[in-house]
């Protein structure tokens, strides 16, 4: 039947008694070499059990067609889903339209995690900004009482209640960072890294970490391909796999990470979307342990899901790498087999130009071994330690902050590591102090958020007038910045919660690294 086989959706030729009598390509290559379709074959053969009842229905009693089936699938596999629609032919014969619905439905899919990773994104946004201000002031204010406190040993009981407040205080910072890498919201600073390197460089801190019962293998392919990434968040995303790797392997075995390349031809399922067609650099995590149950494969990813929950899971480590990985750009895979271990595979843009383009950055400390999948990931900024005092700058610095409790903690933070400090509420207010000032601050600090001008904007009017002045940006979340990042030399940035050695320290390399001009 030639109308049949010039159909581009499969169709079925049916005769008398609904039987079969003829089936198109576009239908045989839908269901596989496996189902075989042979004439006289009742057509509710073709589906699976469960819709078998409403097609018999429909195709005696007529009406509007179901709005989609399920066809038949071998055993342990489910069929594709169709939209039937039914054209009479003479005789009493019918065709029996089947349209796929797999892309209708793969379409339902991204726009509802488009539409929940927004709300997320919302939600997040919308607390992280007064919720990390609200703990920088509880962390910050915890530290002088310990300081207050002095190493006296009747203040032990004291200086203990104030750890177990700076330990609340950054696992509450964990939690909003984790939601906001999930989000794909967070402040970014991507540069072109060397993948080989930096596997190298995170394979150094993890040796130690995953134990003797676990052998680390590199297998790096060559030559070694540039990825844009934070190197941080790179960093990030390996220790979460390779932590999830070690508790896969609490008796021991072989953890692989691997370099490569990808050429794809035509679209491959990715987690939760599509990974298009093009060239890519691959980055894999592979380790021998348990595996992944098919039950919860599809679940790993999702935000607070853990299956470890007796163990400490916080159901957030995967979250947070999907998260990373997709807003710089690129796509994660897993493949899993109980008893067998997972392979996770991470896919980046291919960088094409030469890594000399690239301005040079300074070199990144090396990153804090991070814990546990299982136990909630902690701040950077540990306890207060004792740093060695500055030398006064010729002229004082310029602190911006609407906070009042955090604009008092981070004046006394900064005049104790050395620094003389000039105070502005808002960015009008710290204008105005640069019209009056006969020479140029140091450094500003300043807020990203705030009423009226906002930092970034501030840092703009103010650098053109004070060409070279090193800006040091503090937020707990800035919307401009997830989108357009650090921009131009000499502009830093440090996420809120931070304590008063993290500030000195950052106020410290944003002066090294660029020296204003009067």
């Amino acid at each position: 039947m030639a109308l049949l086989s010039g159909l581009p959706d499969p169709a079925l030729w049916l005769g008398e008694g609904e039987a079969v009598r003829e089936a198109n390509a576009a239908l045989r290559q839908m269901l596989g070499p496996a189902v075989l379709i042979r004439p006289g074959t009742p057509v509710d053969r073709l589906f699976a059990a469960a819709a078998r009842p409403l097609l018999r229905q429909w195709l005696q009693e007529g009406g509007e067609p179901p709005a989609e089936l399920r066809l038949i699938a071998p055993e342990g596999q489910e069929g594709p889903l169709v939209a039937p629609q039914r054209l009479a032919l003479p005789r009493g014969d019918s065709v029996l339209l089947l349209r796929d619905q797999s892309h209708r439905r793969a379409l339902e899919a991204r726009v509802a995690e488009a539409d929940r990773l927004q709300a997320l994104g919302a939600l997040a946004g919308g607390i992280a900004h007064d919720f990390n201000n609200l703990l920088s002031v509880v962390l910050g204010a915890a530290e002088d009482a310990e300081r207050l406190a002095g190493a006296q040993p009747a203040q032990a009981p004291l200086r203990a209640e104030l750890n177990q407040i700076k330990e609340a205080a950054r696992r509450g910072a964990a939690l909003v960072r984790q939601m906001m890498a999930y989000a794909r919201q967070q402040v970014l600073a991507p540069r072109l890294v060397p993948l080989n390197a930096a596997v190298e460089g995170i394979a150094q801190l993890l040796r130690p970490l995953l134990g003797q019962s676990i052998r680390l293998t590199l297998e790096l392919d060559t030559p070694g391909r540039h990825v844009r990434i934070d190197p941080s968040q790179l960093d990030r995303v390996l220790m979460n796999l390779a932590m999830n790797a070690r508790q896969a392997m609490p008796e021991g075995g072989e953890l692989t990470l691997r370099t490569g390349r990808a050429l794809l031809l035509q679209p491959q399922r990715g987690v939760g979307e599509d990974i298009p067609v093009g060239r890519w650099t691959v980055l894999e995590v592979e380790d021998t342990g348990k595996g992944i149950p098919p039950e919860l494969l599809t679940r790993i990813f999702e935000p607070f899901f853990t299956g470890r929950l007796q163990q400490g899971g916080t159901g957030m480590g995967l979250a947070t790498v999907h998260g990373i990985v997709r807003q710089s750009g690129g796509y994660v895979t897993v493949r899993s087999t109980p008893g067998v271990g997972s392979l996770f595979r991470i896919l980046l843009p291919r960088v094409e130009e030469p890594a000399a383009v690239e301005p040079p950055a300074p070199a990144p400390e090396p990153p804090m071994p991070a814990p546990p999948a299982s136990a909630p990931e902690l701040s950077a900024a540990g306890p207060p330690a004792a740093q060695p005092a500055v030398q006064p700058a010729l002229a004082p610095l310029l602190l911006v902050e609407d906070e009042a409790p955090l604009r008092r903690l981070a004046e006394r933070a900064l005049q104790r590591a050395g620094w003389a400090v000039m105070v502005a509420e808002d960015a009008e207010s710290a204008l105005e102090m640069l019209e009056e000032a006969a020479t140029p601050p140091a450094l500003m600090v300043t807020d990203v958020v705030m009423p009226g001008m906002d930092g970034t904007e501030l840092a703009r009017v103010v650098r053109q007038r004070f060409p070279g002045l090193p800006v040091l940006l503090v937020s707990g979340y800035a919307p401009s910045m997830v989108e357009k990042g650090l921009e131009g030399p000499g502009l830093h940035f440090l996420a809120k919660p931070y304590g008063a050695a993290d500030l000195a320290e950052a106020a410290r390399r944003a002066m090294a690294v660029e020296t204003p001009l009067a």
